[in-house]
């Protein structure tokens, strides 16, 4: 399923599969999101059912790219890069999930529940990229393999934004930031720790 997120630089390809991802995007505005079919999705989307089959094995791997999609955008339009030792970029990369799940339905809204592991699966893919990106160039002590401790800070982050965004009479999303930080910025720090010692 991840293939068809990868980005392309086919024009064509790519406006489809924006005009597929807008579609479902604007669906979801007033349909919940197991109510909306591949055929509707098509419909809105100006193409038959043919040619979104071949872009997405399916509705949940649309719905999969346009989170990614949206999300990348958004942490782009932040300029949020990971350069994998600066603890300043986790801060601005958790205020952004926080930011975005608060913002989409699926997670507060019951009625959109059939998205939540697929927004899941999206946001942490596109948390743990930057994050394996950043480590690239400052990898982590010896011992600690970098795809673990991407996984370990994108699961944390993504769940620490998802239960503040569940909780009534919430936080600040600022404030939000420096608890989970509090939380994972020790272990952050600890995985470095040797590889600085050693530099």
């Amino acid at each position: 399923m991840a293939e068809v997120c990868v980005e392309t630089v086919d024009p064509r390809i790519r406006r489809t599969r924006v005009l597929l991802q807008q579609a479902l995007g604007k669906l979801l505005e007033t349909k919940e999101f197991d109510k909306i079919s591949v055929q509707d999705i098509a419909e809105a989307a100006t193409v038959n059912r043919a040619t979104f089959y071949d872009h997405y094995t399916d509705k949940f791997a649309l719905l999969e790219c346009m989170v990614a999609a949206r999300f990348g955008e958004l942490l782009a339009a932040r300029g949020v890069r990971f350069d994998g030792g600066c603890s300043s970029a986790l801060k601005a990369m958790l205020l952004g999930v926080g930011d975005f799940l608060a913002a989409s339905p699926g997670l507060a809204c019951e009625r959109q529940v059939q998205m939540e592991p697929h927004m899941e699966a999206a946001v942490i893919a596109v948390v743990r990229r930057m994050i394996l990106d950043g480590l690239e160039k400052h990898p982590p002590a010896d011992g600690v393999p970098a795809p673990m401790l991407a996984g370990t800070l994108s699961w944390a982050i993504y769940g620490a934004a998802k239960e503040w965004v569940r909780t009534p009479g919430r936080c600040s999303s600022e404030a939000m930031v420096e608890q989970v930080m509090a939380l994972v910025g020790p272990m952050f720090a600890a995985a470095h720790a040797g590889a600085a010692a050693t530099a």
